[in-house]
C-alpha cells in the first residue's frame, strides 16, 4: 500500500502558531525532511518532538526525492516542511509533491502560516485579488522584464525580496510600474514585526538610504491609472515607434522604451539599428 506525503506548514516567526494538528503530524510520521535540519531542529525541540530528520533542499532535490518516493512507495509516511511557513512556497518541494501524485500516493496538506498571505491582509491594500510573484530576480535587467511582464494585472501584487535589495527593487517598481500604493512589510510574526506604508516614490527613496534587516514582502497596490508598460507582445523598436506616433521624438522615445525594457541606452540604441538593418 502506497504511504502518504504530507505537507505541513510551520510557523513564520512565532513558534507559537504551530497548529495542534502539525504537531500530530510531525510527531507521527516515519519521517520528516526540511531544507534545514538545524533550523527545524530547533522547531521540534521546542514542540518536545523527536523524530527523524533529513534534508531537502534545492542542492539535493533531485536525488533526495528519488529517496523519499521509494519510502513513500513502501508504504511510509513522510512530511515535508520548510524553514518557515508552508512547504511548495517558493522552495523545492514542487518535485516530489509532483513525484508523490504521479505514483498515486496521497498528498496531504497540513494548514498554517504563509508569509505574503499574512503581509496582503495586514497591509491595507484590496484583497479581492491578489498576484503572488515570489522572489524578484537579483538583476536589475532580469528584475525589470519580470516587472514589465506583469505590470497590467489587475490585482495587490506581492514579492518576497533580499533586506539588501529592497531599495533597488523599489526604484525599479516605480520607474516600471508607477507610483502605485506600496507596504514593506518585515519580520512578521516576530519582535521587530513592522509595516510600512507609503508609495513607491517615496518608499524607493527612503530605503535607498535606510538599510532593512529581516524577512522582508513587498506589497504593491494595482494600477488606477493604467500600467506605464505595454503588454510583452511589443518589441522595443515597436514600442519606439509607438511613442513616436504621440508626438515623442526619437531620443525621448529611446530613452523612455530602454527604461521600460530594462536595457541600457547603448543596448536600446544597438537593438534598433539591428531592427533597421
Amino acid at each position: 500500500m502506497t504511504g502518504t506525503l504530507y505537507l505541513v506548514a510551520t510557523p513564520i516567526g512565532n513558534l507559537g502558531d504551530i497548529t495542534y494538528r502539525a504537531v500530530e503530524i510531525l510527531r507521527t510520521v516515519d519521517l520528516i525532511a526540511c531544507e534545514d535540519t538545524r533550523r527545524s531542529g530547533i522547531l521540534l525541540k521546542h514542540l518536545n518532538i523527536k523524530n527523524r530528520l533529513i534534508s531537502y533542499h534545492e542542492h539535493n532535490e533531485l536525488q533526495r526525492s528519488e529517496e523519499l518516493i521509494k519510502l513513500i512507495q513502501s508504504g511510509r509516511s513522510v512530511a515535508i516542511i520548510s524553514d518557515a511557513g508552508t512547504p511548495g512556497i517558493s522552495d523545492p518541494s514542487f518535485r516530489i509533491i509532483e513525484k508523490a501524485h504521479e505514483i498515486g500516493a496521497s498528498v496531504i496538506p497540513i494548514p498554517g502560516a504563509v508569509a505574503f498571505v499574512c503581509a496582503a491582509v495586514v497591509s491595507g491594500l484590496p484583497t479581492d485579488s491578489i498576484f503572488f510573484g515570489g522572489f524578484l530576480p537579483s538583476r536589475k535587467g532580469e528584475r525589470r522584464k519580470r516587472l514589465a511582464e506583469i505590470s497590467n494585472i489587475p490585482a495587490t501584487i506581492l514579492f518576497y525580496e533580499a533586506p539588501h535589495r529592497v531599495g533597488k527593487s523599489l526604484l525599479d517598481c516605480f520607474e516600471i510600474l508607477g507610483n502605485r500604493k506600496c507596504a514593506v512589510v518585515r519580520e512578521l510574526t516576530k519582535i521587530h514585526e513592522e509595516i510600512i506604508r507609503g508609495d513607491l516614490e517615496t518608499l524607493s527613496a527612503r530605503f535607498a538610504k535606510e538599510k532593512l534587516r529581516g524577512e522582508i514582502v513587498l506589497v504593491i497596490a494595482r494600477s488606477t491609472t493604467g500600467a506605464k508598460i505595454l503588454p510583452g507582445s511589443l518589441s522595443l523598436p515597436e514600442r519606439v515607434n509607438e511613442l513616436e506616433s504621440e508626438n515623442i521624438d526619437r531620443k525621448s522615445a529611446l530613452k523612455i522604451a530602454a527604461k521600460e525594457f530594462g536595457l541600457s541606452k547603448s543596448e536600446a540604441y544597438r537593438q534598433m539599428v539591428s531592427y533597421k538593418k
